[in-house]
């Protein structure tokens, strides 16, 4: 078995490696010479200082995470914020007013953890380096993380289809609009290519003077450039296993993972690959390095592929200039269509590596397959979550009453509804899993038998079943969109209706719901977001409709769907 120590050199060595590797390619080929310093009119300065009660509230929203280095258990600090408060302002304070990051507060403590629990305990390429940091340093970065949003925002800076690590946006919006896209060109009679790339290491891997040209474009500059400086500069970590540490080791590039800031510093980075590929004619979907890119064609299949292979070639070219490594090995490639029909071969060679066109692929955690079916991902759901019952199951004899419901929710429950927004419209067949293990957890909860009649269980629990809770998922998703509290992305698919031929007040808060000739096919206009989601939302109330809170909204769709299933 390896040592700490043995871990902390293969988790250096591996960037080191990758670096040189990257390093070699700059120059090599078309885009892939070195960023230039982006120039920019200085509009960010300074941080603006923190109060008491700026404080109090940084507190509430950092994560009690401890770490080994903290000199006291992080619940205490916040459960002592009052006593505590002054000098954590203090320390804050200090901190943007120089420019300065505490040198102490920059180590980090690596907890190895297995990427899968399958994967051999024994070597150490499975194990994924996690940073856990001191607890003051965060509420630091929280501090700036704020002021950076608000930045972020003003200058309008991030990729409209960067999903990752923003308000509003999540796994669940970014497939939402990437499935719809497919759906509404598979309805046009079009085939696509929908693409997955791969990234080895990509937080650990950035480049801090890029990373800084990068943050001057978007016009910081003074005290608050080089605070980021300090920030990034001089950081060391070390391995922790079991009762053993590592000796400490500097780290030259990259961001800790598990810090507040190093997600929306990874996004601006990224920023222009978005733009990169744009530029091509595809269309783009990214949650952080998570990058999905797609290209629809009706004919000359030949010019399409060339297109998506020049758009690949210079992503990778990106990828070296700015220090990251595309892995094509990794790099998967799902085909929407007939093959033969489209006269598409069975691979396709992306920068000199052959890549099998797969039947099935698995993005943000949901399996996307040729048909959009949605058949495997359904299984694949089916199978966890009835393991996860099973296990409950052999608990419920030890567990209290509301303790059991919460656990049945986190284990089962959850697996069924994440992104579940892709099942409206799914024929029964395939969703009738998903429908028996809600009624088995409902009965699990319940206590009831397998031969009760499911519909008074689920009705006393007040549990929509699988088929509503899709719909209630998508109309929270157009709720949001409608109200500013989603991404632009989903509102641009939403417009309001326009007829001559309707009163206005009879039209107001409706939706247009595209044509029979928009959309022709049967199966898109049950599933596809841009043309299920006006259908639902015209359906509603028009109480419902007229509600601007979100909480309320929530409560009373709900109450409106309830009454629908059983009250119908």
């Amino acid at each position: 078995m390896f040592s700490c120590n043995d871990l902390a050199k293969f988790f250096a060595d591996k960037i080191a490696q990758i670096r040189e590797e990257v390093d070699s390619t700059v120059g090599a080929g078309p885009g892939r010479e070195s960023p230039r310093v982006l120039s920019s009119q200085v509009e960010w300065d300074q941080f603006q200082s923190v109060t008491s009660e700026d404080v109090d509230r940084l507190l509430g929203r950092v994560k009690p995470t401890t770490c080994l280095l903290d000199p006291c258990p992080s619940w205490l600090i916040k459960a002592s914020r009052e006593g505590l408060g002054d000098g954590l302002r203090g320390v804050v304070n200090a901190s943007l007013r120089e420019g300065a990051f505490p040198d102490p507060l920059k180590e980090a403590v690596i907890k190895p953890l297995l990427k899968k629990p399958s994967l051999d305990a024994a070597t150490m390429a499975n194990y994924r380096p996690v940073s856990n940091l001191p607890f003051s340093g965060k509420v630091i970065e929280r501090a700036v993380a704020e002021q950076l949003q608000a930045r972020l925002e003003e200058a309008d800076h991030l990729d409209p289809f960067q999903s990752g690590f923003r308000p509003h946006h999540g796994t669940e919006t970014a497939l939402v609009a990437l499935v719809d896209d497919l759906r509404r060109a598979r309805d046009k009679g079009e085939s696509c290519f929908l693409v997955l790339l791969d990234l080895s290491a990509a937080f650990d891997t950035i480049d801090h003077n890029i990373l800084l040209d990068r943050l001057q474009g978007l016009g910081a500059g003074g005290t608050v450039i080089q605070w980021f400086r300090s920030f990034l500069l001089g950081r060391v970590q070390k391995v922790v296993v079991g009762d053993e540490c590592s000796d400490p080791w500097a780290l030259t590039c990259g961001v800790p993972q598990g810090s507040v800031l190093s997600p929306m510093l990874f996004n601006i980075y990224m920023k222009p690959l978005g733009e990169i590929i744009r530029g091509f004619g595809l269309g783009v979907h990214q949650y952080a390095d998570d990058t999905q890119l797609y290209l629809s064609f009706k004919s000359e299949p030949v010019k399409a592929v060339k297109v998506l292979c020049e758009c690949l070639e210079a992503v990778g070219g990106w990828m070296a200039a700015n220090r990251l490594r595309l892995n094509p090995d990794k790099t998967e490639v799902l085909f929407l269509g007939d093959r033969t029909r489209a006269g598409v071969e069975d691979s396709l060679v992306l920068n000199g590596v052959t890549v099998p066109l797969k039947d099935q692929v698995r993005s943000l955690g949901v399996i996307l397959d040729s048909q959009l079916s949605m058949e495997a991902q359904v299984k694949s759901v089916s199978r966890a979550a009835v393991y996860q019952l099973h296990l409950v199951r052999r608990l419920r004899p030890y567990l209290p009453a509301d303790c059991l419901t919460r656990v049945v929710h986190a284990l089962v429950i959850s697996r069924l509804d994440y992104c579940n927004a892709l099942y409206v419209g799914l024929p029964l067949k395939v969703t009738r899993k998903l429908q028996l293990i809600q009624n088995a957890a409902a009965r699990l909860v319940t206590g009831g038998g397998r031969r009760d009649h499911i519909t008074p269980v689920l009705k006393d629990l007040h549990w929509l079943p699988v088929r509503f809770r899709a719909q209630f998922k998508v109309l929270v998703l157009t709720f949001k969109a409608l109200n500013g509290l989603g991404p632009v992305y989903l509102k641009e698919r939403l417009h309001p209706h326009h007829s001559a031929r309707t009163l206005r007040s009879s039209a107001e808060g409706l939706l247009a719901v595209p044509s029979l000739r928009e959309a022709k096919l049967q199966g898109t206009r049950q599933r596809a977001f841009s043309v299920v989601a006006p259908a639902l939302w015209n359906a509603l109330p028009a109480d419902v409709k007229a509600i601007n809170n979100y909480l309320t909204f929530r409560r009373h769709l709900k109450a409106a769907l309830f009454r629908e299933v059983f009250n119908g």
